[in-house]
């Protein structure tokens, strides 16, 4: 089964290509369904691990969002299966933050098998909000600002 679509997001013309961030896994006991099979609700968690790499890399971490009194909760979740993980299996998480001027993160994740071939795929779209209050950012908060001047720079590991 193939996507229509090469991408989730939209490539921004003459913007820098995407963060990429990794992590090697292997499918855990407590993962699987009695078919040792990955039950399918777990992929978010494993999107999740993808995503915290990614904020560790480049400043927007889960602790930097706390840190600046800002939360950025996920507002849509997509999720493609196309072959499954099994018990043991050893798989790549990647994920990769996807250029955009707004006031939110767009992640792109891919659940890669050890032959190159893509397990399970998927995007999330996060959007900042104030902690006290609880409001969207409108604006694009500093530390996304911050990522950003970063991410122009090259300073990152960037897919082109």
């Amino acid at each position: 089964m193939k996507r229509k679509k090469e991408y989730y997001f939209e490539r921004i013309e003459g913007a820098p290509g995407p963060l990429i961030a990794e992590v090697r896994r292997r499918v855990r006991f407590s993962e699987v369904d009695p078919l040792a099979i990955v039950w399918h609700g777990r992929y978010p968690s494993y999107f999740e691990e993808g995503s915290e790499e990614m904020g560790r890399l480049c400043g927007l971490s889960y602790k930097d969002f706390y840190d600046a009194g800002l939360r950025a909760p996920i507002v849509k979740l997509h999720i493609d299966y196309f072959r499954p993980l099994r018990l043991a299996e050893e798989f790549t998480i990647r994920a990769a933050l996807i250029w955009d001027a707004a006031s939110r993160l767009n992640t792109e994740y891919y659940l890669l098998k050890d032959d190159g071939s893509i397990a399970t795929s998927g995007y999330t779209v996060q959007v900042f909000t104030y902690a006290a209050s609880g409001e969207v950012c409108i604006v694009s908060p500093d530390i996304l600002l911050k990522c950003r001047e970063r991410w122009k720079a090259g300073e990152f590991n960037q897919a082109k």
